[in-house]
């Protein structure tokens, strides 16, 4: 499935999408950024990039494909 850059991501299908497809997402708390990376493992309250776990309910998460 293709995503655009900047695409939020919120269903289950776009975080096993990004993991399965190597593609990098960039997190955000509010308006800051927090992180960019691939995302290691996720579930129904967390995902994990660069070995951290950012909540789903807390951070936005992001498509940044050719990053």
């Amino acid at each position: 499935m293709m995503y655009l850059n900047g695409q939020v991501l919120y269903e289950d299908r776009h975080f096993r999408d990004h993991m399965l497809s190597g593609v990098p997402v960039q997190i955000y708390h509010g308006k800051t950024h927090s992180d960019i990376g691939f995302i290691e493992y996720y579930g129904r309250d967390f995902v994990k990039v660069n070995n951290i776990f950012y909540s789903r309910k807390q951070f936005t998460f992001v498509s940044r494909p050719g990053y």
